[in-house]
């Protein structure tokens, strides 16, 4: 079990706990010597003389990190979109483009591994798979890391699972999700620790919040900035509302968002990625951190994934966040699933029109505020 590390600490860099350190040790040392004065520009001539040059203001480092909802490519062997997927994502290239490009991957990249969880006779039992190399794909897309952690992460099994993060691997990207799974990435300098949580066994528990405090405890003396993904809430077009206690579907408790998202940003947590609902819901801010509840289904390659009303509509969100976690400005995009399921920036924004009116409705005072062109914004200080 990880000890959770105080969230005082939380801001507190290794490297600038080090820099002190060797600091102070060279001062009692009689190494370093501090005086008064003006900082003379080196080689200014004999004597120390020479003009007085101001310390430069450190500039803030500053990132953008993008997420989607849901993505499906194909249901292989037989139902593979146009072109064996080629140029799946081209259409929302743009709106993706970020320092740090995530997704919800809803399904297994791998070879028919004979361990699929629905057998003949099932009923209501759906298992996704695309193969292998679609994983070229979500590259070609941008995307830099996927997320694991959802109810379609093990359809075909143990073996099923690794060869998707295979797949991933030899296609230079990330992944995470799986029990105990921080994944730290450097973008621009500034380290990015992300970790996934469903209530399903192959990932990080989003039932048990105590074990995922401590989880995100331990992300938060990883990295400079933490961002938590989260496959939570019940599933269907009526479920874009989101309200306090625990979410059941088909018997499985599927956590209690607004609780669990709330106790990863006290544990240090800075930006909350949901999905799992299939439609869209309301975002709010949190102790000056954004929670996104579903983004939503965002691909349903091989008609996997419904696009009836709102069903296929979703979005890319885009956030930009300082060194430190906190908020610089954010955005969303609306996108919808065309006919062959593809992702389609949507004119029409329906998605963001559904965010704003569900928004409102559940998060009157915390809620997200929205432009018409989608930027996004902390809710005046009352």
């Amino acid at each position: 079990m990880y000890a959770p590390a105080p969230l005082a600490s939380r801001r507190r860099r290794p490297a600038l706990a080090v820099l002190g350190a060797l600091f102070a040790a060279l001062l009692l040392a009689g190494c370093a010597e501090v005086t008064e004065g003006p900082i003379w520009q080196p080689g200014a001539g004999g004597g120390g003389t020479g003009a007085p040059v101001e310390s430069p203001t450190p500039k803030v480092k500053k990132i953008s990190l993008s997420a989607t909802g849901d993505i499906v490519m194909a249901m292989a062997p037989n139902r593979l979109p146009p072109n064996n997927g080629k140029g799946f994502f081209d259409s929302v290239k743009k709106a993706l483009a970020a320092d740090l490009v995530m997704g919800n991957l809803e399904e297994p990249l791998t070879v028919d591994t004979g361990a699929g969880k629905c057998g003949a006779d099932s009923t209501r039992c759906f298992q996704f798979r695309a193969p292998p190399e679609y994983a070229a794909h979500l590259a070609d897309a941008g995307f830099d890391l996927l997320n694991q952690a959802n109810n379609h992460g093990y359809d075909f099994g143990e073996k099923g699972y690794e060869n998707t993060q295979k797949a991933l691997e030899e296609h230079g990207l990330e992944h995470t999700g799986a029990p105990d799974q921080i994944t730290v990435v450097e973008v621009k300098g500034v380290k990015v620790a992300v970790a996934g949580f469903s209530s399903y066994r192959w990932s990080n528990s989003l039932t048990d919040i105590p074990a995922a405090k401590k989880v995100i405890a331990k992300a938060a003396t990883m990295a400079d900035i933490v961002v938590v993904q989260v496959h939570m809430g019940a599933e269907g077009a009526e479920m874009t509302r989101v309200r306090p206690g625990t979410e059941m579907f088909l018997g499985e408790n599927r956590g209690d968002p607004i609780k669990f998202s709330r106790a990863m940003i006290d544990s240090g947590a800075d930006l909350v990625v949901g999905h799992g609902p299939h439609v869209l819901r309301g975002m709010e801010f949190y102790k000056g951190r954004l929670i996104a509840y579903s983004l939503g289904n965002f691909a349903g390659g091989g008609n996997s994934l419904s696009n009836n009303g709102r069903l296929g509509w979703g979005g890319v969100l885009k956030v930009s966040l300082e060194e430190d976690g906190t908020w610089a400005g954010g955005s969303f995009v609306s996108t919808y699933m065309d006919g062959v399921r593809k992702p389609v920036v949507d004119p029409d924004d329906r998605g963001l029109g559904l965010l704003k009116e569900v928004t409102k409705l559940d998060f009157p005072e915390t809620g997200a505020r929205f432009t018409d062109s989608g930027k996004i914004s902390p809710p005046a200080a009352g």
